[in-house]
């Protein structure tokens, strides 16, 4: 009987999807670019901020918590890179999506977005047009920084230096 369970088991973990397997893939530090174009009043930006993936998962921030200028993107990204992601901010200055929106209100929208092993690109959701802006992202994978790094074995290693007294 328990050679049976342990055989359904097995089973069901090979007929899993390798989600947590294939989303190492993109696992790491990555730099997140962001371009807007000018809307209305509202003059054209660029962000550039800090983002990771671990376990398939994008976080980016840019800007602190809360405050004007805010802004965070999260999602999933599935197997084959696509993803769809979520930005949810306050608006920086007056004005800054349409005549309604005042500095300091809440604002979302959402990213199309695909990624490959060390990059990845995404464009915003415009809706209807009229409260949206065509921005684009880009997203750069950093390399990874080891702690300990190992000699250069290129390089040979410098004779000892004898000993001088006085």
């Amino acid at each position: 009987m328990r050679s049976v369970v342990r055989l359904v088991v097995v089973c069901a973990l090979l007929l899993l999807p390798g989600t947590s397997i294939a989303g190492g893939r993109y696992d790491g530090d990555w730099v997140t670019h962001l371009s807007c174009e000018a809307h209305g009043e509202t003059p054209a930006y660029k962000f550039m901020f800090p983002s990771t993936i671990k376990d398939g998962d994008f976080r980016g921030q840019h800007g602190e918590e809360g405050g004007p200028g805010y802004l965070v993107i999260e999602g999933k990204i599935a197997d084959d890179g696509s993803a769809k992601l979520t930005a949810k901010g306050k608006v920086t200055q007056n004005h800054a999506h349409g005549v309604f929106a005042m500095k300091g209100d809440n604002y979302s929208y959402n990213i199309k977005a695909h990624f490959e092993d060390t990059k990845g690109t995404g464009t915003r959701d415009e809706g209807a047009g009229i409260l949206g802006r065509a921005c684009t992202f880009e997203f750069v994978k950093q390399p990874a920084t080891s702690q300990d790094p190992a000699p250069d074995a290129s390089k040979p290693a410098e004779p000892a230096k004898p000993n001088q007294r006085d």
